[in-house]
């Protein structure tokens, strides 16, 4: 069974785009430039993609908004569908949030939006760029939707990490990651914290500095008091930490506002009804890595014997901890000892 790419004719999504541009408060000229040219390759016409067999169930959060939950695990488990995504109906289009980690999932998400509307999706909003959260942007890219991301998604672009691990998933992925999936640049940078209103739902994006990725943000629907927030929360599991900037990710989430919240949609994990406790159970995994990792490196222990007299019993219950923790402890314990030589 193939899935069909566009849902309507691109003629209709570009009319419809044009007339939703009239109902479409613009980001400040200070807050979102136009993305430079990068070398992408171009869309191929009319690609028929792997079907995803994995289970995406759509769940609804406000009178406007919806989100996908993929499964606790790695970045190859469950078909790739290990992140979350949302969207949000206006009447003038639909906003997806972030774009699932495969083409397939992002098909598949498709139509689960045209299962709740008719509307074309006209707007991406990428949190991040990580592979999990982007590989599908394509789908929507073809479909005609603008795609708002905040700067850092040009500093992987443009890493040789990028095309090495899209290389990688073609192999790991495969069938739902090919050689026809590609790296969508973004259309619009956005470089400070901004907002918008579309279709009469508004809309605020905060900008989070250089966090979990390269540069993190996230997007709150002012009407239905609901927060996309993207990687900054990982919610009942064990949070991704990779390369980040644990310092500024730390410095994040003590900013963030919960008050009045209906709900807060993580990047992994189901939505939270209490999202400061979401906040500080991040934040808490996040303080104790540095904690534990910095003192080690304050008394030039070595990683495994740290690693052995920590106490993790806070959160060795928790979903995704034996694939995640020793090597996020890891990372945090070589990001730290590079904070000690620097000064810092």
């Amino acid at each position: 069974m193939h899935h069909r790419i566009a849902y309507l004719g691109i003629a209709l999504s570009i009319m419809l785009v044009g007339c939703a541009d009239s109902d479409d408060t613009a980001v400040s000229q200070e807050s979102a430039v136009q993305a430079p040219a990068v070398n992408i390759a171009e869309p191929a016409d009319r690609i028929v993609y792997a079907p995803a067999g994995v289970e995406m169930v759509l769940q609804q959060v406000g009178p406007h908004s919806y989100y996908v939950q993929g499964a606790a695990g790695v970045a190859t488990d469950n078909e790739g569908f290990i992140s979350n995504a949302g969207f949000v109906v206006t009447d003038a289009g639909v906003v997806v949030i972030d774009a699932l980690g495969t083409p397939s999932l992002a098909v598949r998400l498709r139509e689960l939006i045209a299962s709740v509307t008719d509307q074309p999706v006209v707007r991406v909003i990428a949190t991040h760029y990580h592979a999990d959260h982007i590989y599908g942007l394509q789908v929507f890219k073809d479909e005609g939707a603008e795609i708002w991301a905040p700067g850092g998604a040009h500093v992987y672009l443009d890493s040789p990490q990028a095309a090495e691990r899209l290389e990688e998933r073609r192999f790991s992925l495969d069938p739902w990651v090919t050689e026809q999936t590609r790296l969508v640049a973004p259309d619009k940078v956005i470089t400070a914290n901004s907002s918008f209103t579309l279709g009469g739902v508004a809309f605020r994006i905060d900008l989070l500095g250089a966090a979990h990725s390269d540069e993190d943000m996230s997007l709150f629907v002012v009407p239905d008091k609901v927060l996309y927030s993207g990687d900054i929360i990982f919610e009942g599991r064990v949070p991704y930490v990779g390369d980040a900037n644990t310092r500024q990710w730390l410095a994040a989430l003590t900013a963030m506002q919960t008050d009045g919240l209906a709900a807060l949609v993580p990047g992994h994990g189901p939505a939270a009804t209490d999202p400061a406790g979401a906040v500080t159970a991040t934040r808490d995994y996040v303080a104790y890595l540095r904690q534990v990792m910095g003192a080690a490196v304050e008394r030039l222990q070595d990683f495994d014997s740290a690693y052995q007299a920590a106490d993790w019993s806070r959160f060795e219950k928790l979903p995704a901890f034996e694939a995640a923790n020793r090597r996020n402890a890891y990372q945090v314990y070589l990001s730290m000892e590079a904070e000690a030589l620097a000064g810092g």
